[in-house]
């Protein structure tokens, strides 16, 4: 009794678990996501101004998501910057992650503005 019992109740919060994730996934699909082989054949294939600006929105979106990220290890390291142990502290400290993590998404964020940049003047019409 007590191990159907038991079963009974894995099964229902399995059943439970696996609804919420699908929901869960299903809904944020804010932004476009692309693999880095997908971004390679669209960069390759990319000849007209709607491609282009395709390529440039995506890498706005991109930047915008890496500054919001840095924006939360910003105040992550200063979180911890308040809380550093002294001499006898181990290196990498906690302050020293954080900041990596700040720095290396700042970093990515200036890329794919770089990258927004060059795709939107390829995307403008070209004058004379």
């Amino acid at each position: 009794m007590t191990r159907a019992l038991l079963a009974a109740c894995i099964v229902s919060v399995a059943i439970t678990s696996a609804g919420n994730a699908q929901s869960a996934g299903s809904s944020s699909g804010a932004g476009t996501r692309y693999t880095r082989s997908q971004l390679i054949q669209m960069e390759a294939a990319a000849h007209e101004p709607a491609q282009y600006s395709a390529l440039a929105s995506y890498f706005a979106q991109q930047q915008t998501d890496y500054l919001q990220q840095a924006a939360g290890e910003k105040k992550e390291w200063e979180r911890r910057s308040q809380n550093i142990v002294g001499i006898a502290a181990k290196y990498p400290r906690p302050v020293d992650s954080a900041r990596y993590l700040y720095e290396f998404y700042m970093y990515k964020a200036a890329e794919a503005g770089t990258l927004e940049g060059k795709y939107s003047k390829l995307a403008a019409p070209a004058t004379r």
